[in-house]
């Protein structure tokens, strides 16, 4: 029996390519919030809500995170019902679990109690393992001024491009 010595362990390939997939981005959370810590955090589906992901994506723009009995919920996620999914299709907004490690959701739930944080729901893509991944960010409400101020920013340094690359041709 011959081994190859180029195949990794688990067969896969190496590269940013097979490290992660997104499903899902939540474009309006780095406007609305300041986002400091993110966590990675895996969720509690059924089969059926896998097979949807995979056929579509889901919305997560709406959703939030919160602590109830020491457990995390992601809440405002609609996840559509898989089309073959028959009697075994779950409610497309019901409360999902995420799974992390207790030492995680006891310290974001101390972080939570600060006044104006939330738990924003980022990202949700497949890892390399093919599970289900939620990166969650510990975000502060942003003001009017400061999407303002953001904006400018933005603004000049696209200025800032545009002027460099046409002073290089």
């Amino acid at each position: 029996m011959a081994t190859h010595a180029s195949a990794s362990k688990s067969g896969r390939g190496k590269g940013p390519e097979r490290d992660k997939k997104t499903i899902s981005r939540n474009r309006t959370a780095r406007h609305d919030y300041e986002i400091g810590e993110t966590w990675e955090a895996g969720i509690e589906l059924t089969g059926t809500e896998v097979k949807s992901i995979r056929e579509r994506p889901c919305q997560i723009t709406d959703s939030f995170c919160i602590v109830r009995g020491g457990e995390l919920f992601l809440v405002g996620v609609h996840i559509h019902p898989y089309s073959n999914g028959g009697v075994w299709n779950v409610d497309p907004d019901r409360r999902r679990r995420l799974l992390m490690h207790r030492r995680q959701i006891d310290l974001i739930d101390q972080r939570l109690r600060t006044k104006g944080s939330s738990l924003v729901p980022l990202e949700l893509y497949f890892d390399e393992r093919n599970r289900v991944k939620l990166r969650v960010g510990l975000g502060k409400g942003k003001k009017l001024y400061d999407k303002r101020a953001d904006m400018a920013r933005r603004d000049a340094n696209r200025e800032i491009q545009r002027a460099l690359k046409e002073r290089s041709r």
